[in-house]
């Protein structure tokens, strides 16, 4: 009989389109603080390879190779960027509706301080920062974009601590 027990997955990483794999590295790094395990490399299109098999599994045939870099998180999540020759810029990049991956979230206590270093880098503010529990708990958040128009979230606390208030 097969073990049926549940049990939480760890996050590994995430995978990001960027335009220009070298800004996007000088902007994780600089403003996010992540640090690269793998600096920009090209990966052309090819069929010799392990790796060139597994992008044309993954992209199929004409996909014409991209950049790539890793970087990784104070807690150890990869951030996987890639960046295509022929990318294509949405029109929307908070098509809430479409389904996929609508953000991701990073976590600083300093979230002004925070917001303030992605604008100043040419990233944007998307909203006012907002309490999540105003005059209870300090819980702070706000959606903000890189200067590629990806979408994320900062939040003071950790995803836990925020949301096992249970009220908002």
């Amino acid at each position: 009989m097969a073990n049926t027990q549940v049990y939480p997955r760890a996050f590994s990483h995430i995978g990001l389109s960027v335009p220009n794999i070298h800004e996007a590295v000088k902007f994780y790094t600089e403003v996010m603080g992540w640090y690269v395990v793998m600096g920009p490399t090209i990966v052309a299109e090819e069929t010799e390879t392990a790796i060139g098999i597994m992008c044309e599994d993954v992209f199929g045939a004409g996909y014409g190779g991209f950049d790539i870099a890793h970087l990784v998180t104070s807690d150890g999540i990869g951030i996987e960027l890639f960046a295509f020759k022929d990318y294509v810029k949405p029109e929307n990049n908070l098509d809430f509706r479409q389904i996929g991956v609508f953000h991701f979230s990073v976590q600083d206590p300093d979230i002004e301080g925070m917001v303030e270093k992605i604008v100043a880098h040419g990233g944007k503010q998307r909203m006012p920062i907002r309490e999540y529990y105003p005059n209870e708990q300090p819980y702070k958040m706000c959606y903000v974009e890189d200067p590629f128009g990806i979408v994320f979230e900062v939040y003071t606390h950790s995803y836990e601590r925020t949301y096992s208030q249970g009220n908002y």
